[in-house]
């Protein structure tokens, strides 16, 4: 049996990322969701601290896809999984609503973390183009 997906979100606001996980366990109540928004005082913004403990709470059980919404939670994450090493952890460049959604939905029917990154790929082929 493959490891499990988790899905993470990162968001600079409490009540989204909230409100995102709300969502998909309405639709997949099996995928483990971890919702990290805003700071520690309630405030908006982004915590590496939060986002590294709550990346320690799921270390040994299976994948985790992490889906932010803008680019510092994107730096925030990338400087924890730099300092941890983390392998079986990636972030997913995908619409933070939609990506995650699709990604739960994929997780909930046994997909493994590589072949929801690369459905999320071919479903948003142009997320991360500039429209040089």
């Amino acid at each position: 049996m493959e490891p499990k997906v988790n899905i993470m979100l990162i968001s600079h606001s409490r009540d989204i990322a909230k409100g995102l996980k709300a969502l998909i366990t309405q639709i997949a109540p099996t995928v483990p969701v971890l919702a990290i928004g805003g700071n520690r005082e309630g405030g908006l913004g982004t915590d590496m601290e939060m986002i590294s403990e709550a990346l320690d709470g799921v270390r040994d059980q299976g994948h985790t896809l992490i889906f932010y919404d803008m680019g510092s939670a994107k730096m925030n994450a990338d400087l924890v999984l730099e300092l941890k090493g983390l392998q079986t952890v990636e972030i997913v460049e995908a619409p933070f609503v939609e990506g995650a959604y699709l990604a739960a939905v994929k997780a909930s029917i046994g997909k493994t973390a590589q072949e929801i990154k690369l459905d999320l790929e071919r479903n948003f082929p142009n997320f991360l183009q500039t429209g040089e």
